[in-house]
This record gives structure tokens, sequence and C-alpha cells, in this order.
């Protein structure tokens, strides 16, 4: 079908198309539900929303953050969000996503010190509190790119994601290379802590190592086949992390309940079901990271951004076509986090991807909220467009629709191009000259951007 744009002129509009499509999307009637605080152990996050991760692609070759880099943070910790949950930052060279992915390493402590210093005196300075920081510990996996060059490191044969991005037996990754990861990530949290974030995410989502893994049904050893081997890698390094985990340092994570394909390729799926989310194992392993492991706060996605970007995040325009309305997708996305939620209602749960809605952005999320569907809202790419957000919301009442994302993709255009990102409209400024260098090379080098 035919990619049906945005054109929605008021809110009644918008809920009018939910229902011809027949998919519910939570909508409030006022946003009061996201101003309200939040408790989670000893910490009290002053509202419900929070900052997604998005990649800036504007490290050093090291892996330190530069200038771009703490300038995104400290205009988001100006903008009021409570959270500000980092972009993925490797825990190892070779698991890198690009030579300007984030790394953290000894080598490049004290410049992360120095960022996360002046993003929570931001924060302190404008708003009265500092954003709760949370640190994204990654291994790209399929996705790795160290020094720009395609490097897949995969846990299984994927005929569907080989299309795109090519590998062969010799890059599927050792038992004995996924043992020696359980203790890096336990490194990484030693190192997150000593860089100044308040918690360490332990990454499942959006198709990268640990991700491929919860899908890795036919892979022999240790770490396939049934679900106490899929998950392995996950819960060690959870386990690794929690060691330094005390009153002012805890340990959560990033996980992807549903892949977007069809089983033995993608978690959140069972045999019978098709292309149709099956959430029975996405519930039990909330519950075990909840009772077993003693995470206490979650944030919920779907969908792998490399292929299926449209279950990961609607949009506008993209590489290709869905075959399904954007509604379609946020219907899926945000019940399916309220179905985990409702299953383990112990467990906070942050969610993810509204920002294709815009300006009724803020409205999905207090709804969502208000139908205990989620505790609060991360916003990802509305991030970039409008830093602002929360406290427009919090202070305004509602966000400002001069300044929404028009979710066209153009960030997610420079972050492959590995230029720094941000939103080349709302920013243009900062970001149209290296949008311009990114049209040039792609004229000249065409294949470097398929997929």
């Amino acid at each position: 079908m035919p990619q049906e744009k945005f054109h929605y002129k008021s809110l009644e509009e918008v809920k009018q198309r939910a229902a011809e499509l027949g998919v519910d999307l939570p909508f409030a009637a006022d946003t009061h539900a996201l101003a309200q605080p939040l408790t989670v152990r000893n910490i009290t996050f002053p509202n419900r929303l929070g900052i997604a991760p998005m990649e800036g692609a504007d490290s050093t070759p090291e892996g330190a953050p530069t200038e771009y880099t703490t300038r995104r943070y400290v205009n988001e910790a100006i903008g009021g969000s409570s959270v500000i949950w980092f972009e993925a930052i490797s825990i190892v060279e070779e698991g890198r996503s690009s030579q300007t992915q984030l790394l953290l390493t000894r080598d490049t402590l004290d410049e992360f010190k120095k960022m996360t210093t002046a993003v929570k005196e931001a924060g302190l300075k404008a708003n009265g509190y500092a954003p709760y920081l949370i640190m994204q510990a990654n291994h790209s996996g399929r996705y790795s790119n160290p020094g720009n060059k395609p490097a897949p490191m995969i846990a299984y044969r994927h005929p569907i994601l080989e299309q795109y991005r090519a590998a062969d037996d010799s890059c599927i990754v050792t038992d004995d290379y996924l043992k020696g990861l359980e203790e890096k990530f336990g490194e990484a949290a030693a190192l997150a802590k000593e860089a100044g974030f308040d918690a360490v995410d332990i990454k499942s989502c959006h198709g990268y190592l640990l991700a491929e893994l919860a899908s890795a049904y036919n892979r022999p050893g240790e770490y396939g086949g049934s679900f106490e081997n899929r998950f392995r890698l996950l819960k060690n390094g959870i386990r690794a992390a929690k060691v330094y985990e005390d009153d002012s340092f805890m340990v959560t994570a990033r996980v992807g309940i549903y892949d977007g394909y069809a089983y033995p390729w993608g978690f959140g799926v069972s045999p019978e079901s098709g292309m149709t989310p099956d959430l029975t194992e996405p519930i039990r392993l909330v519950h075990e990271l909840h009772d077993e492991l003693g995470l206490d706060m979650v944030n919920l996605t779907m969908g792998n951004p490399y292929a299926t970007t449209h279950v990961t995040r609607p949009f506008d325009f993209g590489k290709y076509e869905p075959d399904e309305h954007p509604f379609v997708g946020l219907s899926r996305m945000i019940h399916g986090i309220g179905a985990v939620k409702k299953a383990v209602p112990e467990m906070t749960v942050w969610a993810s991807a509204p920002t294709y809605l815009r300006a009724y952005a803020d409205l999905f999320s207090a709804g969502a909220v208000e139908q205990g569907l989620c505790d609060g809202m991360l916003f990802g790419r509305m991030a970039f467009a409008d830093p602002d957000f929360a406290n427009e919301i919090v202070k305004n009442g509602r966000i400002d629709p001069k300044r929404v994302c028009l979710t066209c993709g153009k960030c997610g255009d420079l972050i492959r191009a590995h230029k720094p990102t941000g939103c080349v409209i709302r920013d243009s400024k900062t970001f149209m000259p290296f949008y311009k260098e990114f049209l040039e090379i792609k004229k000249t080098q065409p294949a470097n951007f398929r997929g």
C-alpha cells in the first residue's frame, strides 16, 4: 500500500483515522499524568518524561565524547527531561558500530566524566534537578563496524538480514567469546559508575548482539536453543554489573520484546503466531529480570532500526514503504509494552516511540501512563528536534507544535554517514552543512547507503 503521510490537522482527525484502521491509540484529555513524579527505589523522578537513546556519530576515533556530544546532552538536560537514557556506548572496540560511536574505556574515562558533570550541572541550573543519566552498554554484533569497515559478529545465520549486510559462517561468534563478554559488561558498569552515570543498561534490543541471541533458537551450545541459553549472556552480564550496584547506582536493561520477523528469525513470536507478536517469552523474561535478578526498571521497545524500522519507529520518509499504516505500528508498540507491564506490574516500565504523532505525542504518552500501559515515556527523534519538549509539556501543558519532529529521517541519514547527528530541520545552522556533505558522499558512494 502507498505510504500515507502524516497530514492530520486535529486530534479528532487522528482518532478518526485510527478508528478506521481498527487500532487503539491511548490519548488522554490533558498531560497532567506526565507531570507527576515517579519513584523507583530511592530515586524520585520529577516527571514521567525521558530521552530515548539516539546515537550522535560524533565521538573521537578513540570513542571519547566531543563538543557535539556534550552539546546534545546539555541541551536535553536544560529541556527538563527527568531521565536521559544515553545512546549505545560500546563496551569493546570490535563491537563498535562505527569509528564515531562512543566507547567507554580507561583511556576515554576522563572525557566521559567531564561530559556527565556538564550535563548534570546544566540540568540543576536550568530546572533545579539533574537528569538521571543511564549509560547504555552495547555490543553491535551483526552491525559491528569498527574503523567504519563492516566486521559483523553474529549469533547465527539470518537469511533475511543478510540480504542487507553480508555475513558468513566465519562471522558466528564462539561460546568462548560470548562467555568473555559477560565480565566485560561488569567492567562497563564499573566504568559507568566512575564516569558519573547513575545507572547502566545491559542492552538487549534492536538487532544487536544480545538481542540477536534472543532469537538464536537454532544455535547450538550454551548460548542458543533453550530460553535459558538464549538469555545466558544478558543475565550473566547483568549479574556482573550488579556487583557495582548500590544506593547511588542502578543496573537496568533496554529490552526488545518483538523483532518483526516470523519464527525462527525473530524474538517475540512463536512457531504458531507467524508475524503476530506472541509475548509469552518477553513476559517471562521481564518477570525473571525482576524476580531473579532484582531489576526494578526497564525500557521496552521493538524492532530493528536497520531492517524493520517501521516496527521500531514509524516514519513518513524512509528507505522503504511499509505494508502497514504507521498507526498500526504505534498501536502494536504501546499495547505490546502495556501487555508486559500489566503482566509484571511491579516492574517500572518506560515505553518508547511516541514521536510519529508530532504535536499529539504528549497526549498519547499521557494516555499510555493513565491506562497503565507504562510508567513513563522516552522520546527519541523528538529530542533531536525539540530538546525542550519536557519543559513545554510540564510547564505549559502541551508540546510546542512548531518545534516537533517531522519523522523525515534525515537524522538517520547523518548517523549512517558517520556525521555529527541532530535535527537538520529544526537546527539547520548546525546540521545542514553535515547533511549537504552526506548528499555529496551519497552521489559518489551510493552502495554505502543501502540498508
